[in-house]
């Protein structure tokens, strides 16, 4: 089989100074940034959509919920999909039916309707985020990866942090509803630049039947179970999702090597445990970026441009830092700048507990977003390329999308369960007091996470994973 004149052959990389890979390292930052964005960049809104589309604590919930849900039960596919078919096309198809969904929830008539065009957005999200990773793994030299890894995660981080930024920006001078309507012109910019710069990939050893079974199994057992933790007094619904988890599980054990996952990947202890600390650090984070910039409006009385900036200590922090976090992970294993950075992060949450009425942006707010920024700056770009690091290239989709998977999936049920356990439920997010006392023991749970998550990363985490023959 030969390659077209924009395709990628084999040994063929391209170096990450050379123009080339700057344009692809710009494209797929860009790509899962838009996705990135938009999973924080509405939560500054949450208030106001809440109030405009009547809708209680559960409504809220479901904006962010139906969004993650989507995300994480497809992002298996896409994965596959993109290594199958061509990371770079499923990767402009992501963008293309993510910008399409993004003005449906903008021009959202009811919370029924935002709530389905988020889920929409989550698919388009499906298909472009672990394609994005994947392009990165598959198109620069060996050496080039850990820092390429780096510069992704620091941008895509920045993108996160800058979400409430930005949402603030906009709810605050032109409407909710342009957190929505904002993606578009620069979704038109990555297709532009993907499509004129970036080399198609896919994994010319795929073969065999697609996995559509367990991609139908794994999107309902995840539906059921977060709709049994945000709705009270539904166990069904949490049961049946817990059910077919495990069905998801059998089938894909059976179906190997066809699976949706490919069994033998969990076969590396250092992949299954930097899935499981995945799995933990994204459920905490996904609390504190859900609560924090309503608690700073609901109950510290902060405008919406004063919540969005409140992160951007985080944002410049993630900049500066993950590129260079890759590099040490590269030189001296990523155990240490996991775990300290995992450690660093829990401070910042324990610290952001105390911030409540009248709280101090000097003293409360920018210590302990600085100290989260940090040690998300120390801990992302290491797991990223640790997760890459212990599978073959050709599996680089996969990987990347059972990594994102593993991480939207710990958010998906962290705001799902945390906020009934913690008291918000109803119109809480409208009643200070109560918003207040659930937050700060939504804070303490989510630190308490993240310590756990540094303990199995100590534990489990080889130093020389990262080592290459180059």
């Amino acid at each position: 089989m030969t390659s077209g004149p924009d395709e990628l052959h084999a040994g063929d990389h391209v170096e990450l100074r050379s123009a080339r890979g700057r344009w692809i390292l710009f494209a797929t930052v860009l790509g899962s940034g838009l996705a990135l964005l938009d999973s924080t960049v509405v939560n500054v809104a949450l208030p106001y959509l809440g109030r405009e589309l009547e809708a209680g604590m559960a409504g809220l919930q479901w904006t962010i919920n139906a969004y993650t849900l989507t995300l994480a039960g497809l992002i298996l596919l896409g994965g596959s999909l993109g290594d199958r078919y061509g990371r770079r096309t499923l990767f402009v198809i992501g963008v293309v039916w993510f910008a399409v969904a993004s003005a449906l929830c903008g021009l959202s008539p009811s919370i029924e309707f935002l709530i389905g065009a988020r889920a929409l957005q989550g698919i388009g999200g499906a298909l472009l985020t672990p394609g994005s990773l994947a392009i990165i793994q598959a198109s620069f030299v060996r050496h080039d990866r850990p820092r390429a890894v780096g510069t992704w995660s620091g941008l895509g981080g920045v993108a996160s942090a800058i979400g409430p930024l930005l949402g603030g920006w906009l709810v605050q001078t032109a409407g909710w509803r342009w957190a929505f309507l904002i993606n578009l012109p620069f979704a038109a910019l990555i297709v532009f630049v993907a499509l004129r710069h970036v080399p198609e990939s896919k994994d010319e050893q795929a073969a065999g039947r697609f996995d559509v079974l367990g991609s139908v199994l794994a999107a309902l057992a995840l539906a059921g179970i977060t709709y049994g933790l945000i709705q009270e007094g539904a166990p069904a619904p949490l049961l049946a999702g817990l059910l077919l988890g495990a069905a998801f599980v059998a089938i894909e054990v059976r179906r190997s090597p066809d699976a949706l996952v490919p069994v033998d990947i969990f076969r590396d202890r250092v992949f299954t445990a930097v899935n499981v600390v995945t799995l933990i650090m994204y459920a905490a984070m996904g609390v504190v970026f859900f609560l924090l910039v309503v608690q700073l409006q609901v109950v510290s009385g902060f405008s919406p441009i004063a919540a969005g900036l409140a992160m951007l200590p985080t944002t410049i922090l993630m900049m500066l830092l993950s590129g260079r976090a890759g590099e040490l992970a590269k030189r001296i294993g990523p155990r240490w700048p996991m775990t300290g950075g995992i450690l660093l992060a829990g401070a910042g949450f324990l610290w952001m507990s105390t911030i409540g009425f009248g709280a101090s942006y000097p003293l409360q707010v920018l210590p302990a977003v600085f100290v989260f920024g940090l040690g998300l700056s120390g801990a992302v770009a290491p797991l990223t390329a640790t997760v890459l690091a212990t599978v073959e290239d050709r599996h680089a989709g996969t990987a990347s999308g059972v990594n994102n998977a593993v991480a939207r999936t710990g958010s998906l049920f962290a705001v799902a369960a945390v906020p009934p356990v913690v008291g918000l439920v109803g119109d809480a997010f409208e009643n200070p007091p109560v918003f207040d006392a659930g937050f700060r023991m939504a804070m303490l749970i989510s630190a308490g996470m993240m310590v756990v998550a540094a303990l199995i990363t100590f534990f489990t985490i080889r130093s020389n994973v990262l080592v290459s023959d180059d």
